[in-house]
């Protein structure tokens, strides 16, 4: 069976709704939301495609987009190659040229609508950011909190609390206090037990690479409206993950790092092979900061993740 290459479009208001539309009834998927876009043609581009099919939907002309992320997905009687891209910016104003409903929603909404299966991984993608902030391990907490709290007031949308040398008490006092500072502002990822899971219902959790081994035979060890992620640094930890149910991951150490001297780097072609064939988000840790987004959205990563890159003092 062939695989339908179709492009896609996560297109983002300047009030950073995103655009979405209703399939027709009579069409396969029939009834569900989807994410603008079309088949890709023979020998065609991708971004040609798009540029195409948006016009001839939506009446827009796209003045600004990037790669977001690519899902291959297998129905019963249907093989789809999702390639999406984020739009950012266009001319002309969105109406269904077609006859197609249409819905601006916040990232938050998504989860509300109804959307094929294969369209899973691009709501995640559609709801994170490209910075995925973790913390450096250094640091007392009143330092910790200062320089988080800069951090919020810089953008920063997705942060993951690490401390690895604190006793799992103190962790879990830190945690209360981040928790209370991110609310509202980002999206929190706590480190530990996952007996903790039901202290900090708000908080998403990232698993290490130990716990993905351990407990993904298990399955998702809870509901999809909380954030999963795990810490990869391999293409079977990337199955892994990927049979669990993840959200997203961190693939590392994309280069040498002060904090992981003795890890083997993967480097930017292994880590853009590895990514091929991962449906879900992928964050590029280990070496990179804001300057290196545009390189890993080309590698097919949701964005960029780090520690000293993202921390206020070392701007």
């Amino acid at each position: 069976m062939k695989r339908v290459h179709v492009a896609a479009a996560v297109i983002r208001g300047v009030d950073g709704r995103v655009l979405i539309a209703k399939r027709p009834d009579e069409k396969h998927q029939g009834g569900l939301w989807e994410f603008p876009g079309g088949k890709v043609e023979e020998g065609e581009a991708v971004q040609v495609a798009l540029a195409r099919e948006l016009k001839e939907e939506l009446g827009i002309c796209v003045t600004a987009a990037r790669p977001l992320i690519q899902v291959h997905h297998d129905y019963p009687d249907k093989q789809v190659l999702l390639d999406v891209w984020e739009v950012s910016d266009f001319t002309g104003e969105p109406h269904g040229a077609e006859g197609q409903p249409l819905a601006w929603v916040s990232a938050r909404q998504l989860g509300d609508y109804e959307f094929p299966a294969a369209n899973r991984p691009i709501l995640a993608a559609a709801r994170l950011p490209e910075r995925y902030l973790i913390t450096p391990d250094d640091l007392e907490p009143q330092a910790l909190l200062s320089g988080l709290k800069m951090a919020l007031a810089s953008g920063i949308r997705l942060v993951q609390l690490r401390a690895p040398r604190m006793f799992d008490a103190q962790y879990r006092d830190l945690a209360v206090d981040v928790q209370g500072l991110c609310a509202g502002r980002a999206q929190l990822m706590l480190k530990g037990p996952l007996e903790w899971l039901g202290d900090f219902p708000a908080a998403g959790w990232h698993l290490t690479a130990e716990q993905l081994h351990k407990y993904s035979p298990n399955g998702r060890p809870f509901p999809s409206e909380r954030w999963l992620a795990a810490s990869c640094h391999s293409a079977e930890e990337l199955h892994l993950a990927a049979a669990m149910g993840v959200d997203f991951v961190t693939l590392s150490p994309l280069q040498a790092t002060h904090t992981h001297p003795e890890a083997e780097p993967l480097g930017w072609q292994a880590a853009t092979e590895l990514l091929r064939s991962f449906n879900q988000p992928a964050f590029l840790l280990g070496g990179v900061g804001p300057r290196d987004l545009e390189r890993a959205w080309l590698a097919g990563a949701q964005g960029v993740a780090g520690i000293r890159a993202f921390w206020p003092e070392n701007r």
